[in-house]
């Protein structure tokens, strides 16, 4: 009889956090202004502080983050991220102006 009711419990349990948990986290994204937090983000401020400053998990920015690049590249530009992903990786020398380099005598 107890191990009746231990293995009903951890089904209810089980099916609950199965039902549950898509539904808490779609909500959760649906109260996030997307467009403030890439506004924010593009301000060169990282994951954790536009996070802190909105009052919003971390999960939430990424979410939105994810959800522009994928609007850029259906629209054809490269994602705000993904430029300035680049533009870190780019060498000094590489970002430097002809008129900086030195002339060869």
């Amino acid at each position: 009889m107890k191990l009746a009711l231990v293995a009903s419990l951890a089904v209810t349990a089980a099916l609950s956090l199965q039902y549950g948990l898509p539904n808490a986290y779609a909500a959760s994204h649906k109260k996030v202004d997307c467009s403030q937090v890439m506004t924010e983000l593009q301000s060169g401020k990282t994951v954790a502080e536009v996070a802190k400053d909105m009052k919003i998990s971390k999960s939430s920015v990424y979410h939105c983050r994810k959800v522009a690049a994928k609007e850029a590249k259906a629209a054809g530009t490269a994602s705000p991220a993904a430029m300035a992903s680049s533009a870190a990786m780019a060498s000094p020398a590489a970002m430097a102006s002809p008129a900086a380099a030195p002339a060869k005598p």
